[in-house]
This record gives C-alpha cells, sequence and structure tokens, in this order.
C-alpha cells in the first residue's frame, strides 16, 4: 500500500487549500481514512476520519464546520477540504488508511499505512 500527499504550500490567514491523498495497492473506497497532522515540537494529532459509508466521519473539534474529508472512487483518492484557515492550523498533514478499519476510528495507532506528509504553513 502506498498513498502519497500533496497539495500543501503556504497559505494566509482566512484563506483555503485542498490536499489530497492518492492511493495505490489498495482501494480506498472500502477502508477508513484518516488525516492527522503534527506542527513542530507537537505530538500527532487527529484531525478528522471517515468510514467507508456516507456520514460515518468524525472531525476534530478544532476543525469542525472548517475542515471536510471527501473521497474519489474513481481516482483512489482521498482529500481534506480546509476552509478559514488559521496559523494553528500550520503542520505536517499526513493522510493514512487500514485494511482492517472501515469505520471512522480516529486513533492513529490503529492505522498501518501512512503518506510521506504535506506542510501546510498558514502565515501572513
Amino acid at each position: 500500500v502506498r498513498l502519497a500527499e500533496s497539495g500543501g504550500g503556504l497559505v494566509q490567514p482566512g484563506g483555503s487549500l485542498t490536499l489530497s491523498c492518492v492511493a495505490s495497492g489498495l482501494t480506498l473506497e472500502y477502508y477508513a481514512i484518516g488525516w492527522f497532522r503534527q506542527a513542530p515540537g507537537k505530538e500527532r494529532e487527529r484531525v478528522g476520519c471517515v468510514g467507508n459509508s456516507d456520514g460515518d466521519a468524525y472531525y476534530a473539534a478544532s476543525v469542525r464546520d472548517r475542515f471536510t474529508i471527501s473521497r474519489d472512487n474513481v481516482k483512489n483518492t482521498a482529500y481534506l477540504q480546509m476552509n478559514n484557515l488559521n496559523t494553528e492550523d500550520t503542520a505536517v498533514y499526513y493522510c493514512a488508511t487500514d485494511p482492517q478499519l472501515y469505520h471512522s476510528v480516529c486513533d492513529s495507532l490503529l492505522y498501518a499505512d501512512w503518506g510521506q506528509g504535506t506542510q501546510v504553513t498558514v502565515s501572513s
């Protein structure tokens, strides 16, 4: 299984970014997808996770109503749409999945397959 994130970059506060996570070796639509992030000097934290059925989603309180996870099954790609970004969103963002997970369980220890991460910097 290989996951490859892209779409990170520098954005001003209040701006938006969409991160992509392309999967190979696994069909993403059947499994849970998690997005996590790690800021400098901080532990990795969960951003949000979705299961393989519509409506099965969890978002951290800090991003709820601003971030949305979606997937394109044809492209075998997951997305993290991020709106109204603020400086506290600055971090390396990772997507993850696991062939044993089907629901929006957002514990990073349960995910076996990870991307390499993409940097998101929110700054004026």
